[in-house]
């Protein structure tokens, strides 16, 4: 059996010729993954690669959205339209025996104009008057009649459209697209498999996702692995909060368009939440209560105390704001940290049982809570900022797998200087960040043992 050490540097594009070919235009649906294969199938980079329904979002089928988009929009319009006219038709309809009384009074007048007298005249009046709401329903005719000829244009203009994508389409095998599109996830994924942990040697490349407005809050994308699930969930604020707004992509998420509500059972404390396999996790406000909340039967499935901990600002980050219990997963799965009394304010690493909450195993770091800015798990182990400010370092390191320590000296660029939350997602190999009410990601560098053929 044979090892080999190597430090990888997300993201590599190893497969961009072959992903080129596949799609001519890879703007978006792409995902993360963390190696690829050589020819000699051994993992040599990251990569970014084609989610698993790429196809359904090239260009081609996003135009075809756009075009159903239309066709809907038209479609509302026409029942708008036909709604309106036959309202108005049954106004022209009820006012008809009065135009026609009308027609014959004026009629009489101007055949034998000493018949209108004072009185005749005065009614001839209160007719015509009841008569003067016809006009703008005429002016509505005539605005409707405008509508509907841009109507019959647009119309005329998808038919065009439709007619050449469907000439387009045809040079395409969809199905053959998809096929290589799953092999090669296939193959990305058994190539994850043979990465090993590693430890933790540069944090890099800060992209800014969104700016939401809040300048504290959390978001996140499930941390299982292996998972398929591409949605986004946003908290703002670090108390008394309820809503959780999920997006379907991130790409919506970065849109702002595309979400569901869901309002919890009971308010949060902090931004430490964590969504692993489809259930958000988070400290319920004013305990040290862990609550799991299932997002599909919006119920909670499970909520335990966590013994001991502080909470409600007793023992949070230097930044304060409740964050006293920090929930986050990693590749070996579901970590609480936290501190309590008997700790003297010291972090405290907790493994828990995902399903029932129960504390598997602890350990006592001996590093003071409030001397970090913020905290994240990888492979095991949790590294600590020194602060949530500008010119912050992942300043400590602690080995769950040997229960010892380090002091780092790993900078990364704080470029909105006031992070409250910071997380590790293992499926995308990055770093998850609310940074004064910006969302960032940031690759992340591991020195990592690679097992390599025959072993």
């Amino acid at each position: 059996m044979s090892h080999s050490a190597r430090t990888f540097s997300a993201p590599v594009n190893w497969l961009e010729n072959t992903v080129t070919a596949i799609y001519p235009s890879p703007e978006e649906g792409w995902q993360i993954y963390s190696s690829a294969q050589d020819a000699d199938g051994k993992c040599i980079c990251t990569v970014v690669a084609p989610a698993q329904n790429m196809c359904n979002r090239d260009p081609r089928s996003r135009q075809l959205r756009q075009l159903m988009e239309k066709v809907q929009n038209i479609t509302q319009s026409m029942e708008l339209l036909d709604l309106r006219t036959n309202r108005d038709l049954q106004y022209v309809r009820n006012t008809e025996s009065l135009m026609k009384s009308v027609d014959v009074k004026l009629k009489t007048a101007s055949d034998n104009p000493r018949s209108l007298n004072p009185k005749s005249l005065q009614e001839l009046k209160d007719k015509v008057t009841q008569l003067l709401p016809l006009l703008p329903v005429l002016e509505q005719y005539k605005t409707d009649a405008r509508q509907i000829s841009r109507v019959r244009e647009e119309v005329r203009n998808l038919s065009l459209v439709l007619m050449a994508i469907q000439e387009e389409m045809g040079a395409y095998d969809y199905e053959e697209l998809r096929h290589r599109v799953l092999l090669l996830e296939t193959r990305l994924h058994s190539c994850m498999q043979k990465l090993g942990c590693g430890k933790l040697t540069g944090v890099s490349n800060p992209i800014t996702i969104r700016a939401s407005g809040s300048r504290f809050g959390s978001w996140m994308t499930d941390t299982m692995i292996p998972s398929s699930d591409n949605r986004v969930w946003s908290m703002d604020g670090y108390f008394k909060g309820r809503r959780v707004l999920e997006y379907r992509t991130l790409n919506d998420f970065m849109k702002g368009q595309n979400f569901v509500q869901h309002l919890l059972p009971h308010p949060w404390a902090g931004t430490g939440h964590v969504v692993y396999n489809g259930s958000l996790y988070y400290n319920k406000y004013q305990s040290n209560i862990i609550i799991k909340y299932h997002f599909r039967s919006r119920s909670v499935l499970v909520q335990r105390s966590l013994s001991g901990a502080g909470y409600n600002n007793t023992f949070p980050y230097s930044w304060g704001g409740s964050s006293d219990i920090d929930l986050m997963a990693d590749e070996n799965g579901l970590w609480a940290v936290y501190t309590t009394i008997p700790n003297a304010g010291n972090i405290v690493i907790s493994r828990l049982e995902p399903q029932s909450l129960e504390v598997l195993q602890t350990w006592d770091t001996g590093f003071p809570k409030r001397s970090a800015g913020e905290s994240f798990m990888i492979c095991s182990t949790l590294y600590v900022t020194n602060s949530h400010l500008a010119g912050a370092k992942i300043y400590f390191a602690y080995y769950t797998n040997s229960s010892s320590y380090e002091y780092t000296d790993i900078p990364f660029h704080n470029q909105y200087s006031h992070i409250s939350m910071m997380d590790y997602n293992p499926r995308e190999r990055v770093l998850y960040t609310w940074n004064n009410g910006h969302q960032v990601l940031y690759n992340v560098t591991l020195f990592q043992v690679i097992k390599t053929a025959g072993d």
